[in-house]
């Protein structure tokens, strides 16, 4: 049984970069032939002309930031996929931001990210990645079938019929949240159950902290990361030695200047950016808003102790705008501004995202008049006000918060919508 899962893990370095470089010329020219809006971008470029990073690096960006405005202009994914391609399903995540899938055999290139993390044909993975809307359980379940598995697709929540599943079906792997990982876990040795069955598991979504992988090994699974979003599929995901996570094959990562067109310095951290030759969604250059780093000096050598010989990144390092990402979920500014708008006696508000016990938690305050805090007149209609505004939090952004209302001019005036005091690593 191969140790990796394609021959192109461990190919060459110049070799890939030859090949990947030779790609985007016919792909620019692919893409503005059969996609409006690189027709429209792209229009002065000469597809001939971008044969090297340097020459790539020309090129305009486009950021998922700014894909919901895009696709209100131009729905329903505002022109980005081509003409010939297929599109089999339509997700829509918070944002609201549209996402196409083509079903095809491991159309999310997750197969590689399974295989390293010890997914075998045979093995049964009960999925716990949401299928509603969001494209997350189905990456997950097309990578899981690309490595001959078993899929349960079980979704998140439901965590006694979860570990009624674990124990009746006895799966090996888990994919999904590390956070809803550790719930199922508590929870069995609560109610002193049996899931021991599971032994490995694949997960992305949240920070992936230390403590919690140590908990995960004292439980006898050997946990790994994945990071993928909902746009490119994988982009790097975890080995055994634990050292950074190795960029997908078949596709370009740059790590450019947050706000700039350039790459920064091996080592210095910028956002991600990522060319995904996918003729069916082509992304030239697309700035996820993930913040990371190349992990070693030479990006073409970074000589893996997996031997893998791809480029190396640190992993997630923050993100470059406001977005943030809780429980595998984007928060966007602009849903936060529908909650305050929908909720006149809101002045001004921020999220606060933190960790509580390795689960991520959302608390929003809200400035509001004096009457509605303590011994106002109102104070009889707070705790309607605070009801109302958690449950307008949890139909835009599809997560539960706590609100807490605080005098006007509490909160601090430096233009954050949100706030990230979750620890990187």
């Amino acid at each position: 049984m191969s140790k990796y899962f394609s021959s192109q893990e461990t190919q060459d370095p110049n070799q890939r970069e030859r090949i990947l470089l030779g790609k985007l010329a016919p792909f620019i020219d692919y893409a503005k032939a059969h996609s409006t809006y690189y027709a429209k971008t792209l229009a002065s470029i000469e597809g001939a002309t971008i044969d090297s990073r340097a020459s790539l690096s020309t090129l305009p960006i486009t950021r998922k930031s700014d894909l919901i405005a895009l696709q209100k202009q131009s729905p329903p994914f505002a022109g980005l996929t081509s003409s010939t391609g297929k599109v089999e399903r339509i997700f829509q995540s918070p944002g609201p931001i549209n996402e196409p899938e083509n079903s095809a055999h491991d159309w999310w290139r997750m197969g590689q990210a399974f295989h390293a993390a010890g997914f075998r044909k045979g093995d049964k993975v009960q999925n716990c990645l949401s299928y509603h809307l969001t494209p997350g359980g189905f990456i997950l379940d097309s990578g899981a079938r690309a490595c001959g598995c078993t899929v349960i697709p079980a979704g998140p929540g439901q965590t006694d019929q979860q570990l009624n599943v674990i124990e009746s079906l006895q799966p090996q792997g888990y994919c999904g949240t590390p956070s809803f990982l550790k719930i199922l876990l508590d929870k069995a040795a609560s109610q002193q159950l049996d899931i021991s069955s599971i032994s490995k598991a694949l997960v992305t979504g949240e920070a992936f902290m230390p403590a919690l992988r140590a908990e995960f090994k004292r439980a006898g699974i050997q946990a790994l990361q994945a990071y993928a979003t909902a746009d490119i599929g994988l982009i790097g995901y975890e080995t055994a030695p634990h050292d950074g996570l190795i960029i997908s094959e078949d596709i370009i990562v740059e790590i450019v200047r947050p706000g700039t067109l350039h790459t920064v310095a091996d080592g210095e951290i910028g956002e991600v950016v990522v060319t995904s030759f996918n003729p069916d969604y082509p992304l030239i250059r697309f700035a996820t808003g993930d913040l990371s780093a190349v992990l070693t000096p030479t990006a073409i050598n970074p000589a893996s102790l997996c031997q893998r010989t791809n480029m190396r990144i640190k992993g997630w390092l923050g993100r470059a705008d406001q977005t943030c990402k809780v429980k595998g979920m984007f928060v966007h500014p602009e849903q936060l501004e529908k909650v305050r708008l929908q909720q006149a006696q809101i002045i001004k508000l921020k999220l606060q995202v933190d960790q509580q016990n390795h689960n991520d938690t959302m608390t929003l305050y809200c400035e509001v008049s004096a009457a509605y805090l303590t011994g106002g007149a109102q104070q009889d209609d707070a705790a309607k006000l605070v009801e109302a505004i958690a449950s307008r939090l949890k139909s835009v952004t599809n997560l539960n918060g706590k609100v807490i209302l605080v005098a006007i001019d509490s909160l601090l005036n430096d233009g954050k919508v949100i706030t990230d005091l979750r620890a990187i690593s």
